[in-house]
């Protein structure tokens, strides 16, 4: 709205500068006969006349003077024919003033023709530039051009100096002058209006060079009128008449000065500013990052580097992660991973100190640099913060997300650069996703695993395309028949070199590096072959029990991937149970639409490591819940800890009033399966009955493991009937 305003004042101040002049007429209306008389009486109206003569004579010479030095950067054959134009009157105007000196009729008869054919050529060379279509001449033009326009004023001012014998009547009779003076004038005027509705056309889209040239047409029209209407060729009306056409000339220059000129220097004022502009983008860009609009990497290590050892204040950088961001965005998408960074940039830049210098890096983490750090209490306390500040679930379209953050604080150490910090930082970021504070300080001996894991991380993407995964199945033994009516799927992997590598090792970096996706697939899949593949074999029908990862639960297609799995491989649904850790109910309202999707597949639902978490129980009335699994963590001390003998018992109370199957994991004494049973528990799985076995093997010794489990259960007199 600023810069229209500005705008319609600017084409105000033009108008005004147009019409200004106008104002001389009222003077003339008024007191035309004194002003007359005064004039008249004194003679000076033959000097003003002269004078204004003279500045036409500059000003037409002015333009074609210009016309010709830009011709050869436009080489407009517009810009060329102007130029042109305004030679030939320009020429005129100086032989009119030279003939002028001479007092005779005949010159006087001349002088009069000059003006009459100068008018006539004004009028017809405008309309003809206007209705030219534009193109680009070569500079051999140029000199054609005037050389043309220059014989054709000398062959003029021959004819009429020495008039041939058809045209000497016309040219020395004064009577045929002042005829053919008021035809020329008023033939010019309509010529002119004809130019300014041409003209009218472009308005919009040449709007300032439109109103000048409309300008300098509508004063040549008043010219023209008053040449008509004057007294006498000396008179008060010619003068202003004269004024009228110098400042029509003044306006043309002004077109002409504004289009090859002004506008083009504007143009380059313009690009100038563009390029200072795009200049400040790209250099935004290279040092920001596009998602959060924070300052990237790049410019945290340019500052560190400037910063490090400017000063002897004590020195501080924060990494900060999401916990398992790899896996969500792997599961939700680039887009809502994006929306994500996003809320969480804003929530640290929220609480963030001035001195503080929050950053975005590319690998999805934070990094905080403090260049004046007083207390470690300081750091302590914003870390804090932080967590408070993320407390709340990220909601991102349907998905109502959990922000765990793991924060690793590095202090900046004499001889210690700017990537060596960043770097110390991050590895306590590293280690702190495995203690519940979730932040630490750097401490060298952070560093000694470091390259291995990196190591690791590599191996692991080769590991599924090498086949060097497998998948080993524990039975879980019904204590009520005393058969083995579901089995555990536990992923294995067997590393070449490294030889087994444990669960707990290589399922975090599989987490973090988003692999547990295609991962999690290839064990769903393989799984449920087997189970399939059990029962064409001959084996009792059994349940195969999955575990489910985070990143697999914000798998955007995980039903239909899940439903797919069961047509292609014709495993029945209620043959397959998915388990869910507690830690993962924390959301409660997309969690309820997820497993009720998947419960509408027709499969079983179980939540593993219950009792571990953290989240309120009243999920169990939303879920579609089946079974609970006891964590081993409870079942290894409830011979020693009253304790976890009373979580033991008051879980397997909840899960019978609730209706739900209880599992118990880690069972390996005797005296530990007692309690269950005396408790009511359902099922048990452990180092007690069978081990984890590889599939064929599990097939082999199949009746073996039923007998063992009889006999076991025999000792209770607890074997009975018993249908899931």
């Amino acid at each position: 709205m600023e810069k229209r305003s500005n705008h319609q004042k600017l084409e105000k101040k033009e108008i005004w500068y147009i019409a200004l002049p106008l104002l001389l007429l009222i003077p003339l209306l008024v007191n035309g006969n004194q002003l007359y008389g005064v004039f008249k009486e004194e003679s000076s109206i033959i000097y003003l006349n002269l004078i204004m003569q003279i500045l036409i004579v500059v000003f037409t010479m002015a333009i074609a003077i210009h016309s010709w030095l830009v011709f050869s950067h436009l080489l407009s054959n517009q810009t060329l024919y102007i130029g042109g134009l305004f030679f030939i009157i320009a020429l005129f105007e100086i032989a009119n003033i030279v003939i002028l000196g001479s007092h005779t009729m005949q010159t006087s008869n001349i002088n009069m023709w000059l003006h009459l054919l100068m008018r006539l050529c004004l009028a017809i060379g405008v309309l003809f530039i206007i209705l030219k279509p534009k193109k680009r001449l070569t500079m051999n033009y140029r000199i054609f051009t005037y050389g043309v326009s220059f014989l054709f004023v000398m062959s003029v001012l021959f004819i009429l100096s020495r008039p041939p014998m058809i045209l000497q009547p016309f040219i020395e009779n004064g009577n045929w002058v002042y005829i053919a003076r008021e035809k020329v004038h008023l033939m010019a005027a309509v010529l002119q209006c004809v130019t300014i509705y041409i003209l009218s056309r472009y308005y919009k889209k040449l709007p300032k060079r439109v109103m000048w040239l409309i300008g300098a047409a509508f004063y040549l029209i008043f010219s023209d009128l008053l040449f008509v209407f004057g007294k006498d060729l000396h008179g008060i009306w010619d003068l202003l008449a004269l004024i009228y056409q110098f400042y029509a000339y003044h306006l043309i220059l002004k077109a002409i000065y504004y289009t090859s000129v002004e506008k083009p220097y504007q143009q380059l004022l313009k690009i100038k500013q563009d390029l200072e502009h795009s200049q400040q983008e790209l250099r935004f860009q290279a040092y920001h990052d596009d998602i959060t609009q924070l300052p990237n990497e790049r410019l945290l290590l340019k500052t560190l580097k400037e910063d490090l050892h400017a000063d002897s204040e004590q020195k501080a950088v924060i990494a900060i992660e999401i916990d398992r961001l790899a896996a969500i965005s792997a599961s939700i998408g680039i887009s809502y991973s994006n929306k994500m960074m996003k809320l969480i940039a804003e929530r640290i830049q929220a609480i963030l100190p001035p001195h503080y210098f929050a950053t975005k890096l590319r690998e999805g983490q934070f990094v905080v640099y403090i260049d004046h750090v007083q207390t470690q209490e300081e750091l302590l306390q914003f870390c804090f913060n932080l967590k408070s500040a993320m407390k709340n679930p990220l909601q991102v379209q349907l998905f109502s997300l959990n922000g765990n953050l793991n924060i690793g604080i590095a202090l900046h150490e004499e001889g210690c650069s700017g990537e060596e910090l960043l770097m110390h930082a991050q590895l306590a970021m590293r280690e702190a996703s495995q203690i519940p504070q979730r932040f630490l300080f750097y401490k060298p001996c952070m560093s000694e695993g470091m390259a291995d894991r990196i190591i690791m991380e590599q191996e692991l993407h080769k590991a599924l395309a090498n086949h060097e995964f497998y998948i080993e199945y524990q039975p879980q033994v019904n204590l009520k028949t005393g058969k083995i009516e579901s089995l555990e799927a536990l992923v294995r992997w067997r590393h070449p070199t490294r030889g087994f590598v444990p669960p707990d090792v290589f399922i975090p970096i599989a987490e973090e590096s988003g692999l547990i996706i295609p991962l999690g697939k290839w064990i769903l899949e393989t799984a449920c072959y087997q189970a399939k593949s059990w029962e064409a074999q001959g084996l009792p029908q059994m349940k195969v029990a999955v575990n489910l990862s985070l990143g697999q639960l914000f798998q955007q297609d995980l039903v239909q991937m899940v439903e797919g799995i069961l047509q292609q491989t014709g495993l029945k649904p209620h043959h397959l149970q998915l388990e869910i850790t507690e830690s993962m109910t924390m959301n409660i309202d997309q969690m309820t639409q997820l497993l009720h999707e998947l419960k509408a597949l027709g499969i079983q639902i179980a939540v593993d490591d219950f009792g571990t978490g953290y989240s309120s129980l009243s999920y169990l009335k939303d879920f579609p819940i089946d079974c609970l699994k006891i964590d081993r963590a409870f079942v290894r001390n409830i011979q020693h800890d009253p304790n976890d003998e009373a979580l033991v018992s008051m879980i397997l109370s909840m899960a019978k009033h609730l209706r739900f199957k209880v599992v118990a994991e880690g069972i390996e004494e005797v005296a530990q399966l007692a309690f269950l049973i005396e408790g009511g528990c359902d099922y048990i799985q452990g180092y007690l009955f069978s081990k984890p076995l590889a599939a064929e093997q599990l097939t082999e010794t199949f009746k073996e493991l039923h007998s063992h489990a009889e006999e076991i259960l025999d000792q209770f007199k607890y074997v009975e009937e018993y249908i899931i």
